[in-house]
């Protein structure tokens, strides 16, 4: 999948070299004809890229060159990048110094006034030059030919995002569900809630089934207080408890320095109460963290529910539960009934039986998975002639082994089964949308994100073609991957979004060598980091600088993104290492986007001022009262 980025980076480089203005550029500088010759050799690797996009997903020697493309992409982007930033910077003070540099230019000759730049900027090209012919020449061996690339539909006119409400089946197991929620406590919790367990894997539908509970009519006159957490991989107990807090109190913004006044407040909010809470994607199988979490519960009212989805069942069998039903793949009917919804809009093939077959084929090597047949089914959406379903019947992704995805040191629960049919909606993306969907590996799972602020790092990482309106073209963007559940609406706050776990895991692998999502659990290896060139990190209460200080080699980084899981409500504080602001940052002298977003950092550093290449920088929810002049001399923020 590293065919998509470097083919978008590519294009950006045409974009560049063939600007008059660049041209004019490039011609003082005098590196006109190493730039000529540079677009030159682009333009025949270029002719390449199509045939590279089908073979990298079966030769990996194919995906190797095509990294290694991908690396030189980025380094002539920042010469490029270098040139006109300068350019721009010397323009303001061209007419103030217009006396002085006449009479500075007697006495030095033309070829010297930029040399500095030069002097720097031409081994840089000639060892590109060098690196891009080599790349050429193996394609005869890497049997990479020029093949026209098939036109792909780009109709956005059908391309909505469906609301949820597109569920179909689960009427037999909201039923069966609803009875233990509404009825009786059946006595086997000694507390006076009950946990109500929602059991399957990745991509079953959990989550669904029990938003259909949660919003149930009948439900929402039982409980009252209600509310939603979803809890990950991170079973951070403050963090959990402090949103079920925001979520039943009248008293919003209301802050807390432990968890036991934390938990206290929750106590009185529930007490006497017959609650409902979902606790949404539950990874821990430690016992005790449940009962911390628990504990504010236990002056409930009778009859109060806890809903627990999750993928394992080792928590569940220490609280009780030694016999668990494990919510199944729908029926092949309804499967069938999904495809035909996201695919066709009506829930049968009536008008389509020529399809019928073929959709038939691909529910079935989707394994009746709901978020496979979602995603599978909106790629279709555009698309109504049988040679384009065979298309995807046939694609040989489906046969592809790839071991099974990772996260955090995990293997991935379900990857070899739910990844093919997800693999097959994003290469069916265009080749920028791509770009953009993999972007978002940055982002921790279960992390909300709001689309506008998407939309601007995507156009500070230069992802958005700036002679269009970049802003309208990115919300286009965001849409579209909306609308093809590559993105989902957070369940309790439609104004923010969320990616499936498996998306989210499918983002990472396609993301390869260039994206790194840090935590303080990973070991780091100098060596390693040098290569990546967007890297985003967790915050916590405090993030020291040991394990920043091998970043230090990461010269090529671009990105430096602050982030963290769920959601941030109280937002509480948080420290940054006054060594990351005062000898990690100065070093990373390529970065175009830097956010240092709710950290407790009272002055902006003189060194901002020189990275130059900024196109985006948060300070947001900082104690920064006042920026220092030289921010103005960021040309490109």
């Amino acid at each position: 999948m590293a065919e998509a980025i470097a083919t978008e980076l590519v294009k950006v480089l045409f974009q560049k070299l063939s600007d008059e203005a660049f041209k004019r550029i490039a011609r003082a500088q005098g590196i006109h004809n190493e730039l000529k010759e540079l677009k030159s050799t682009l333009s025949r690797i270029q002719d390449l890229l199509n045939d590279a996009s089908q073979k990298e997903v079966t030769h990996k020697s194919v995906k190797s060159w095509l990294n290694a493309l991908q690396h030189l992409a980025y380094d002539i982007n920042d010469v490029l990048d270098d040139l006109a930033t300068e350019d721009m910077h010397r323009e303001p003070t061209l007419e103030s110094r217009a006396i002085i540099c006449s009479k500075v230019r007697k006495l030095i000759p033309s070829c010297c006034t930029n040399f500095s730049l030069t002097h720097r900027l031409s081994p840089k090209l000639d060892s590109i030059n060098r690196d891009l012919e080599n790349l050429e020449k193996r394609k005869t061996d890497l049997g990479l030919l020029k093949i026209d690339e098939k036109p792909r539909n780009t109709s956005r006119r059908s391309e909505t995002s469906l609301p949820e409400r597109d569920v179909v089946g689960r009427e037999v197991e909201k039923e069966q569900l609803l009875k233990k929620l509404l009825g009786d406590d059946d006595g086997s919790s000694q507390d006076n809630f009950s946990v109500l367990p929602i059991v399957g894997m990745g991509g079953v539908g959990k989550t669904t089934l029990a938003r259909l509970l949660y919003n149930d009519t009948k439900v929402q006159d039982h409980f009252e207080p209600k509310a939603w957490v979803c809890v990950s991989d991170d079973f951070d107990i403050f963090k959990i408890s402090n949103t079920i807090f925001q979520s039943v109190t009248t008293t919003k913004n209301e802050k807390f320095e432990d968890l036991d006044k934390l938990q206290i407040a929750i106590a009185e909010q529930f007490k006497g109460k017959r609650f409902l809470l979902v606790v949404d994607d539950v990874w821990s199988e430690n016992y005790g963290d449940w009962e911390n979490l628990v504990r504010p519960f236990l002056s409930c009212a009778p009859g109060s529910r806890i809903i627990m989805t999750t993928r394992k069942e080792q928590l569940l069998k220490q609280i009780g539960f030694h016999n668990v039903d494990r919510l199944k793949s729908l029926s092949s009917e309804d499967a069938l009934r999904l495809f035909a919804v996201h695919a066709l809009g009506v829930d049968n093939f009536d008008s389509h039986t020529t399809l019928k077959p073929q959709g038939e084929g691909i529910v079935k090597k989707c394994g009746c998975l709901p978020l496979a047949l979602k995603a599978i089914g909106r790629l279709l959406r555009t698309k109504t002639d049988r040679e384009d379903w065979d298309e995807v019947l046939n694609s040989e992704i489906w046969d592809v082994e790839i071991g099974n995805a990772t996260e955090s040191g995990k293997d991935v629960e379900n990857s070899d089964k739910i990844v093919p049919a997800l693999r097959i909606s994003y290469h069916e993306l265009s080749a920028d949308l791509k770009q953009l969907f993999a972007y978002c590996s940055l982002f921790p799972k279960d992390f909300l994100f709001d689309k506008e602020e998407l939309v601007s790092l995507w156009m500070a990482e230069g992802f958005l073609n700036p002679s269009k309106s970049p802003e309208r073209l990115g919300r286009e963007y965001f849409e579209i991957l909306l609308s093809r559940s590559f993105f989902q609406h957070a369940p309790n706050d439609e104004s923010l979004f969320i990616m499936h776990d498996l998306m989210n895991d499918l983002a990472t692998f396609v993301a390869g060598e260039f994206f790194l999502r840090f935590d303080n659990h990973m070991e780091t290896n100098p060596e390693a980091l040098v290569k990546y060139r967007h890297m985003s990190f967790t915050r916590e209460e405090y993030v020291g600088y040991q394990k920043f200080e091998a970043f230090k080699g990461a010269k090529s980084l671009r990105t430096f993104l602050a982030v963290s899981p769920g959601v941030d409500k109280g937002w509480g504080y948080c420290y940054l290492s006054s060594k990351i602001l005062d000898d990690l940052l100065p070093e990373l002298t390529l970065l175009r986007v830097l956010s240092l977003s709710r950290f407790q950092i009272s002055e902006v550093p003189e060194f901002i001022g020189t990275l130059k290449h900024l196109r985006y920088l948060n300070l947001s929810r900082t104690n920064i009262e006042e920026l220092p002049e030289n921010v103005g001399n960021l040309y490109n923020l």
